[in-house]
């Protein structure tokens, strides 16, 4: 049965043969983890934090359930249908090819863009140690560094994630083990603080309880990437699923566990947790020497990781979408299984959003930003409606496929889908993000409506 749904199913639609297989699992495992603990996390999570106080870790705990319906779903589709298009084929196998090529460039126009915001944001690191050396250079050296890893076979971009990923969640892990000495009143030279900084939980009301809530979700963005590359393992099947199950609660322990550390040691109010992030505030708190620079190094990685997974991820959504008759097909060129065209073509696009940051910091730039604010909003309620779509089909049709399952179907579905319907509401709500949600808006009903005048055109023929 299972060699008869291959023949039926469209080559475009299959998982990736003429990629190659080169990650192994141990790749997949770290992709899942590393994917999710960003920048965002380390430095930004700090903001989320000055408005929500210990209430913050209500916010994570809200969102991190949602992420994890919305890795089930995706893991659940995966499973059954490997593909470097990850979410943009099934959405195309869902509900029709204009709502693939809706959501995987406007995916690709994300990814390309962190890879440009990451390069700067690693390069102020660097620049910070080593001051009179211009900014502009070490953008450029990251991203010959790894734009070079990724026209290479892709096992390196394996291997890099990997010690990438390994270094930052052996950071985390740290992290916790030495806040939860303080918090129990055992680490050396530390008083416990006991609830002292916990009696204040709502210091905004359910307003700044929002703004955590908007801010602790776009951090745990970058979910996505391990499904991408199953395609491209040995065993693309068993890997999505293994790597989906270990990751969920790992992710859930590294936000939630160390927000609740951080607040608990460090008064919420204090400056420090925004100004140095509250990581470095909360080691500094502490009085671990060193630090400081210590978590500068764990967040240059943090970027660095973050930069050659969207490297990785945005040329493997182009090649998939032009595999799909969805883009130019220069694209969709292979060279020792890597498709270069489509890695080169993120780097330039990558790079032009670094030189738009210098030469139009106070328009296109702001506007390049705001468009892709809500974008991983977009790829999720995209995820949900096929996966609601995709059930019923796989079921009827092709029951072994379903090696993943997603929890409570379909009403878990559901709960998900009125999740972000909220969020798309408290966007609203908010003049920072309601700027962010319009110009998201744009984009995806422009494309969308391209993708439709495409698949018009396609049926005509």
């Amino acid at each position: 049965m299972h060699s008869s749904t291959t023949e039926q199913t469209p080559p475009q639609q299959r998982a990736d043969a003429s990629l190659s297989h080169g990650l192994k699992q141990r790749h997949l495992s770290m992709i899942a983890l590393g994917g999710v603990i960003g920048a965002g996390l380390f430095v930004g999570s700090g903001a989320g934090i000055a408005a929500a106080g210990p209430s913050i870790v209500i916010a994570y705990t809200l969102s991190g359930v949602l992420v994890m319906l919305v890795m089930r779903m995706l893991g659940e589709m995966s499973a059954a249908y490997p593909s470097s298009g990850s979410f943009s084929a099934h959405a195309e196998r869902a509900i029709g090819p204009w709502a693939g090529f809706a959501a995987g460039w406007s995916f690709w126009v994300l990814l390309c863009t962190a890879v440009g915001l990451e390069g700067i944001g690693a390069a102020k690191i660097v620049q910070g140690w080593l001051p009179g050396t211009p900014q502009w250079m070490w953008v450029a050296l990251f991203m010959v560094v790894f734009c070079g890893a990724n026209l290479a076979a892709v096992k390196n971009f394996g291997e890099f994630e990997f010690w990438f990923a390994a270094l930052k969640v052996g950071a985390i892990s740290l992290f916790l083990i030495l806040g939860g000495l303080a918090i129990a009143g055992v680490l050396p030279g530390t008083d416990s603080p006991g609830a002292s900084n916990l009696t204040d939980f709502l210091p905004h009301g359910s307003e700044g309880l929002l703004v955590g809530l908007l801010a602790s979700v776009f951090a745990y963005g970058g979910l996505e990437t391990v499904t991408i590359a199953a395609a491209e393992s040995e065993d693309p099947v068993r890997g999505v699923a293994s790597a989906v199950r270990t990751a969920m609660w790992r992710i859930a322990l590294f936000y939630i566990g160390s927000m609740a550390v951080v607040v608990t040691l460090v008064p919420w109010s204090s400056a420090e947790v925004v100004a140095k992030g509250p990581y470095v505030a909360t080691l500094d708190h502490l009085g671990i020497p060193g630090a400081g620079q210590l978590m500068n190094v764990v967040v240059l990685v943090a970027l660095l990781s973050a930069m050659n997974a969207n490297i990785y991820g945005s040329s493997r959504i182009a090649y998939s979408l032009v595999e799909r008759g969805q883009g130019p097909k220069a694209l969709a060129r292979l060279s020792g299984g890597v498709p270069r065209a489509a890695v080169l073509t993120s780097c330039f696009f990558g790079f032009v959003c670094v030189l738009l940051s210098y030469w139009r910091p106070d328009d296109v730039f702001p506007w390049l930003l705001n468009m892709i604010g809500a974008v991983i909003l977009v790829v999720w309620i995209f995820i949900a409606v096929s996966q609601l779509l995709l059930r019923r089909r796989i079921e009827r049709e092709t029951p072994e496929r379903l090696v993943v399952r997603m929890w409570g179907f379909p009403w878990l579905t559901w709960v998900a889908l009125a999740g972000m319907a909220a969020i798309f509401v408290l966007m609203a709500r908010e003049p920072d993000t309601r700027v962010q949600l319009y110009s998201t808006g744009g984009m995806t009903l422009a494309l969308a409506a391209a993708g439709y005048a495409w698949q018009r055109a396609r049926a005509g023929r």
